[in-house]
């Protein structure tokens, strides 16, 4: 009896050992199932897709090919092929880190539930693609591609597909040009300006922007009209409202009658690298009821964020609101806006000589040799210049004016170049009041500058006059 129930015994331990074999066996079966891969598992051309759809995050997104990219819920919707084509070329030669070969519970991988499923059509075939969990062991998306296995992508298609509908928009562009030629604003501000590589009509070297005001030629800020020009080229088209305006949303943003329409011609290279010419036109205006209520307000808003400003370029259909700072830095472009605030800007190694007329006397400030290896005298003793420039550059606009000049002249200086066409520059500075001076150059009012501004000039030409300091 005792020899039979040790028997059994044995008997139950051996099945018990054989049991423990093969399930030892089976999960190092299923083990070999999960290997690593690295090849490109499914692999589609761009250019053979008819029609791409996906839902996520509750939203489908449908589009379909008919010569361009039309989105099937709204064919006047504009759509970007290069967005498009962004999305296609995930699957272009996707490629899997890890594959398992015959998953089980496909819930392990968040397959049950996809968090993104995608479907696309070639003229032969429809691919049903599916995005599960995102493993953050491995740093990588499980992935089902219909074949029946789970994949671990090496990249996250979601990178792409996790998109709004706005992100696939055809976006108007400015163009990159490398020179605009002539700029043109009319609305609020009547304004043309033009690139002139020869400035004759300056007496600035660095000059080679300006306008013209009654068949005179004036020159411009280059510095001024360059940032001018790069707020208009690098303006941010991305924040549409409405990308098929209708006649009634252009009256309500105010862009049927554009508070100011810009147009830069300019130059710049094609495709192929060869020069080329265009035309950008921009309108651009304030929120119709701000505008209104700004006409009537006490003072100006301090606060840019609380404009509300829309533009459209050319025709298009598609509007976009832009920012108070832009909107405020368009608008800008009157004469006065981008005209030199220095009364004075010329490159002082052109300045030969310098005629000064200062409480009540006259006085000569010479100079020998040229350029940067100018020497300056007065009388006989040399000079160190440097202060006496820096205060005459300092002489800036606060408000430009032509009021003419009522109290007395504090400074006059007559500044002679190296140039045929400008011999010579006067200015003359009178008292205005406390605080300002009134700058007259060539006999015609110019600008109020800072009467601070203007004594630091009169002490830097007593200091040289008086010897009392700057003497070399």
């Amino acid at each position: 009896m005792y020899r039979v129930k040790r028997l059994y015994i044995l008997a139950g331990v051996l099945a018990l050992t054989c049991a423990a074999a093969v399930w030892a066996l089976h999960q190092e079966e299923r083990q070999e199932q999960i290997a690593s891969s690295g090849e490109t598992v499914l692999e589609i051309d761009p250019d053979t897709v008819r029609s791409l759809s996906w839902e996520y995050d509750g939203e489908t997104l449908s589009f379909h090919r008919d010569g361009p990219w039309i989105y099937d819920s709204d064919e006047a919707f504009p759509v970007s092929g290069d967005s498009m084509q962004e999305l296609l070329e995930t699957f272009r030669s996707f490629r899997a880190a890890f594959v398992i070969t015959q998953p089980e519970d496909l819930s392990q991988y968040g397959l049950d539930n996809p968090v993104c499923t995608i479907e696309m059509t070639t003229e032969d075939q429809t691919y049903v693609i599916q995005l599960g969990d995102y493993s953050t062991m491995d740093q990588q998306r499980y992935v089902s591609t219909g074949d029946g296995k789970v994949y671990l992508a090496v990249a996250d298609p979601l990178d792409t597909f996790a998109a709004e509908l706005s992100d696939f928009i055809e976006h108007d562009e400015t163009p990159n040009w490398n020179q605009v030629t002539r700029l043109t604003v009319s609305g609020s501000v009547e304004e043309s300006l033009f690139y002139q590589k020869d400035n004759s009509s300056s007496y600035s070297a660095i000059d080679v922007y300006f306008t013209q005001r009654g068949g005179e030629i004036l020159p411009l800020d280059t510095d001024r009209v360059e940032s001018y020009l790069d707020a208009l080229k690098y303006l941010g088209l991305t924040d549409y409202v409405t990308y098929h305006a209708t006649d009634q949303e252009l009256s309500a943003y105010g862009l049927d009658n554009p508070e100011l329409t810009i147009t830069a011609e300019y130059t710049c290279e094609n495709e192929t690298g060869e020069a080329a010419s265009g035309t950008f036109v921009l309108h651009i205006s304030r929120d119709p009821q701000e505008r209104e209520a700004a006409k009537t307000a006490e003072k100006p808003e301090d606060d840019l964020s609380e404009i509300t400003a829309y533009a459209r370029v050319g025709d298009s259909q598609i509007v976009y609101q832009i920012s108070g700072e832009e909107y405020e830095t368009l608008m800008a472009a009157s004469y006065n806006d981008l005209r030199h605030t220095q009364v004075f800007w010329a490159d002082f190694d052109g300045v030969s000589q310098l005629d000064i007329a200062l409480d009540g006397l006259d006085y000569t400030i010479t100079s020998k040799g040229d350029g940067e290896d100018r020497l300056w005298f007065y009388g006989d003793e040399e000079l160190d210049i440097t202060n006496l420039q820096r205060a005459l550059e300092g002489v800036t606009a606060v408000e430009f004016t032509d009021e003419a000049a009522k109290s007395r002249q504090e400074i006059e200086l007559t500044v002679h170049l190296d140039s045929k066409a400008f011999p010579q520059v006067q200015m003359q500075f009178y008292r205005y009041d406390g605080a300002s001076c009134l700058a007259v150059v060539d006999g015609e009012p110019v600008s109020l500058v800072a009467r601070s501004a203007v004594v630091d000039l009169m002490e830097a030409v007593r200091a040289i006059v008086l010897n009392e300091t700057e003497v070399t």
